[in-house]
């Protein structure tokens, strides 16, 4: 498995986003875990949740505990960094609430701990602004945080430059991963990709694919990639990661999955080998 880094910790150039594995539609547990430990099998030392990763309100943190109960059960668990996020909520009813404020982000982090049953988590982020919160206080409390050795580093996730760089000096230069949504259904995250780029902070594209709904449709709506990859008689999944990989060695895409064979044609990515002209091509869609 080729490699790349996030802050000083070097993890498989893909991973894996489990949160397919745990909201509306998911599998049973039996196959979930048979999906994470394919995962590890392959080499993903990277997996991305949240505690907002659940169905039901009674469940906050399914996919928190479902990572625990992988990692603990399979010999390379330890090797794995988990990447969990606070400030997002679920009530239960399929919407998504916000709660930025630096008490609940504490809270949230204590009960993560808790959760995946480690010390310190090896990267905690902001799940998402807060509108309600100034942002210099909720990244002030991922501050404290890591000032506090309950997480080893700190991310933020769906932030533009100008919060990017506002977190990154309150985290006085600590900052070392920005997870937002890119895809070539949502290309609006390139400003944030090549400021990631410049100041040598990992990207970690979300719903690299286009999301759960929509990442088997990739190659009949972008016509490109389902022509590259049919020249490399592989998927057009396989093409998008790989065309993703090859914008900078900063990016880390976190796809979705929820069934054994879908990572493994993910993490196939990190081999294929894309030309110039091809690279061109899938940029221009």
């Amino acid at each position: 498995m080729h490699t790349r880094r996030i802050g000083d910790v070097e993890v498989s150039a893909i991973g894996l986003g489990a949160m397919p594995m745990s909201i509306e539609g998911r599998p049973d547990e039996a196959r979930s875990l048979a999906t994470l430990h394919a995962a590890l099998d392959a080499g993903v030392t990277l997996i991305d949740t949240a505690d907002a990763y659940h169905r039901d309100a009674h469940e906050v943190g399914h996919n928190e505990t479902l990572i625990a109960k992988a990692l603990a059960s399979h010999d390379r668990g330890k090797d794995v960094l988990v990447a969990t996020k606070g400030g997002h909520l679920r009530p239960g009813d399929g919407s998504w609430t916000l709660d930025g404020s630096p008490r609940y982000l504490k809270e949230a982090c204590e009960a993560s701990l808790r959760r995946l049953g480690v010390e310190a988590i090896g990267l905690y982020q902001f799940h998402r602004p807060d509108p309600k919160v100034p942002y210099a206080e909720s990244v002030g409390a991922i501050r404290d945080l890591l000032d506090e050795g309950k997480i080893r580093m700190a991310g933020i996730s769906n932030a533009d430059p100008q919060q990017i760089r506002q977190a990154r000096d309150i985290l006085g230069g600590r900052l070392v991963s920005v997870q937002n949504q890119f895809s070539p259904a949502f290309r609006s995250s390139e400003p944030e990709l090549e400021l990631c780029d410049e100041l040598g902070i990992a990207f970690l594209p979300w719903s690299p694919l286009g999301g759960i709904s929509r990442a088997s449709e990739l190659g009949s709506a972008y016509a490109p990639f389902a022509r590259v990859a049919d020249a490399h008689g592989v998927s057009p999944q396989r093409v998008c990661l790989a065309w993703m990989l090859a914008k900078s060695p900063v990016v880390v895409p976190i796809p979705g999955a929820s069934r054994p064979e879908t990572i493994l044609d993910s993490l196939a990515a990190a081999d294929l080998e894309l030309s110039p002209e091809e690279l061109a091509r899938l940029d221009a869609v």
